[in-house]
């Protein structure tokens, strides 16, 4: 790293180590959880090794920062696990979202990564002692990268994707990260204009390989595989009205969606709205009950004990979505209205289900395949989205068409899950 960043670096990370000592347990924001979830963590850390850690076995270290990184991870994990069943697997995460997520990817030790000090990471590369430490999609650490490198421990990027507005391609930022960019062993980038990015960014070229992006295979995998619990949940709630099923919203996307659904249901009474707000706050929630009961339109939720026909479907409950997307015969996704960009597309698309965003995703590769595939629609505002809707709705040879695109789409990006499980293999041999 160079000096000129490391020392704010290192004062950033006794900031942190410092909130971690003194931050109320009782914080329920997110910052507040992800902060007291790391008291203790290097102790976590050293009593696994100490009981669970068989130093005759290779370790692969998984490290992707919040749950949708984790959904690019996971199907290379499981191909990895099912090739090399020896070797033990650790599942680090930055996010208290990926919590709940982490449980499921079957590592033998998966916690919060700590703050990415030189004697944090220290203690948690001797407890964990991995053979290869693999980052998913860019968020790679320079300090737990240079701290591998003295240990001779491989490192790998998988699905690597660097958007043109991203600030870590700044001057600024490449003054610590270069060098973490350039200590990499192999990186899989999504697409050769990503891999054009990264190779500015210090990653060396004969390291670099075009293995297209792992989470095409993960959405086709959820949405075709056999599934009963996704098949209970599906029949559940299945209706013969025409859905549109509306995901990870936030109040900027719902104000203008909501609106296009009042003029939706104008033309169509008989439609239904499923909505999935990205924040489960109890204030989100609370929200959209009230815009329900205003609109003068019935509601239920999906944690409700017994299901019944209601205009409107609240989804109160994580980690549904991904399947709920299969009951849509028409699917919004959040975040186009919203600075932080959108969310997943590739959800609803590998179901067939045509996709309507908001306007803010010039960075965003799948909306810009889905949309030039003719399986998505860019919308600026309230009348655009009720326009289309009524488009899809009213005619079932349109709807399906798009809906088709949308999963052509997926089909064509699949087969980046196996190409970067053997970039890990090609590390471990």
């Amino acid at each position: 790293m160079h000096p000129l960043v490391r020392f704010p670096y290192d004062a950033a990370g006794a900031v942190s180590r410092l909130a971690v000592k003194l931050a109320p347990a009782s914080g329920k924001s997110k910052l507040m959880r992800a902060i007291v979830a790391r008291r203790g963590l290097l102790n976590r850390y050293e009593a696994w090794a100490l009981s669970n850690r068989d130093v005759s076995r290779q370790l692969l270290w998984v490290h992707a920062p919040s749950v949708g990184e984790g959904l690019q991870a996971l199907p290379v994990i499981q191909r990895f696990r099912r090739l090399r069943p020896d070797v033990q697997l650790a599942y680090t995460f930055f996010s208290p979202s990926a919590e709940r997520f982490a449980s499921t990817t079957g590592a033998a030790f998966f916690d919060y990564l700590p703050f990415d000090g030189t004697h944090e990471m220290e203690r948690a590369l001797d407890a964990l002692c991995p053979t290869a430490i693999i980052f998913s999609k860019l968020d790679v650490w320079p300090v737990l990268a240079a701290g591998a490198v003295e240990r001779r421990v491989k490192l790998g990027l998988l699905s690597a994707t660097v958007p043109e507005s991203s600030r870590r391609r700044s001057k600024i930022a490449l003054l610590g990260l270069r060098e973490a960019y350039s200590s990499l062993d192999t990186v899989g980038a999504i697409s050769p204009s990503d891999a054009e990015r990264l190779l500015m960014m210090g990653v060396r070229s004969d390291r670099m390989t075009v293995t297209g992006d792992t989470r095409y295979d993960q959405v086709w995998g959820r949405a075709t595989a056999p599934n009963t619990k996704r098949d209970a949940l599906l029949a559940r709630h299945r209706d013969s009205r025409l859905t549109l099923v509306a995901g990870s919203t936030w109040p900027s996307d719902e104000k203008p969606l909501l609106e296009a659904w009042m003029r939706v249901r104008r033309d169509i009474p008989g439609v239904r709205l499923i909505i999935a707000p990205h924040e489960l706050s109890v204030q989100h929630l609370d929200a959209i009950d009230k815009w329900t009961r205003v609109s003068g339109l019935t509601l239920s939720r999906t944690s409700d004990p017994v299901s019944q026909p209601t205009d409107v479907v609240l989804v109160d409950q994580y980690g549904i979505l991904g399947d709920i997307y299969g009951l849509a015969d028409a699917a919004y996704v959040g975040g186009g209205f919203h600075e932080a960009g959108l969310h997943s597309l590739l959800e609803p698309a590998a179901f067939g289900a045509p996709v309507l965003m908001g306007p803010r995703h010039a960075d965003n590769r799948d909306a810009n395949l889905l949309v030039a595939g003719g399986g998505a629609m860019r919308c600026p505002g309230t009348g655009d989205i009720a326009a289309r809707l009524l488009a899809w709705f009213t005619n079932e040879r349109v709807r399906e068409r798009a809906g088709q695109s949308a999963r052509r789409v997926v089909e064509a990006g699949l087969g980046g899950a196996d190409r970067s499980t053997q970039l890990i293999q090609d590390l471990f041999a």
